[in-house]
């Protein structure tokens, strides 16, 4: 969270500074936002079920914090995949038409992909509430310990179309980001060729780091996700070893990636 909070307040202070931001700034800012979010949503969270786990019970403090966590962890992820897509667009050099009208249209495009990722966030966050509060509320009202296992498929059941919406969230996002790394990479395999051709320096060798970097970012995604897979497979198979597992990936991740 401090790291996150850090990125913030230095993105804030040359935003006053500069009156404006640029594009990697606007991407920036908003991902250490929800970064910081979802990882106070889930401290919080963690913090009630051990010193207060009753206060949980209270309605809707469950729902509302299984909510608020979904909107910032999947707008988290989805402003990582358009930083991705952006360091791609604007480090890979290849002279196909179409990557050539998103290198110029793509600051244009920044914002609406940010707006576009924040509203989905959103949508989902709410269906996410509408869900937990739903298989709480209704499905629990049972006195008989025998119905105890019908009542739990019932439970299950309402959140098997959020589970498939999830993952197929999840699997989108990590294609643009494999689509966005093979490009990149391509482009700095031809660059180190024709350095080697030439045998001298190029001023561009700056630009091809930061995409050494981001390809590292990839690969970060790349568990991430794989981690958020097990999360949906295993959390139907109260495999508590497994999911304690990929939660602290998860939980990682926002902190590693973003001090990276």
């Amino acid at each position: 969270m401090w790291i996150n909070a850090f990125i913030i307040c230095v993105l804030c202070i040359g935003w006053v500074k500069k009156k404006t931001l640029n594009s990697n700034e606007k991407i920036l800012l908003l991902l250490g936002c929800s970064r910081f979010w979802s990882l106070f949503f889930s401290w919080t969270y963690a913090f009630l079920s051990k010193i207060y786990p009753y206060c949980l019970l209270v309605h809707p403090i469950f729902q509302l914090l299984q909510g608020l966590y979904t909107v910032s962890n999947l707008s988290n992820l989805w402003i990582s995949a358009c930083l991705c897509v952006f360091y791609c667009i604007k480090i890979a050099n290849l002279r196909n038409r179409f990557f050539i009208y998103l290198k110029v249209r793509i600051d244009r495009m920044v914002p609406w992909l940010l707006l576009g990722s924040d509203i989905f966030s959103m949508i989902f966050g709410i269906l996410v509430y509408n869900t937990i509060d739903k298989a709480i509320c209704k499905d629990l009202n049972f006195t008989c310990l025998g119905k105890f296992w019908k009542e739990t498929i019932r439970i299950e059941e309402h959140f098997y179309p959020s589970c498939f919406v999830t993952g197929f969230s999840h699997t989108t996002l990590f294609m643009a980001v494999i689509f966005s790394a093979l490009p990149l990479l391509f482009s700095l395999w031809r660059h180190k060729r024709r350095m080697q051709k030439n045998s001298m320096n190029n001023p561009s060798m700056e630009a091809h780091i930061r995409a050494t970097k981001s390809i590292l970012s990839f690969i970060m995604y790349s568990i991430i996700f794989m981690s958020l897979i097990f999360t949906l497979v295993y959390s139907t198979k109260y495999n508590n070893h497994m999911i304690f597992l990929v939660y602290l990936i998860q939980h990682f991740y926002p902190g590693v990636h973003s001090l990276f």
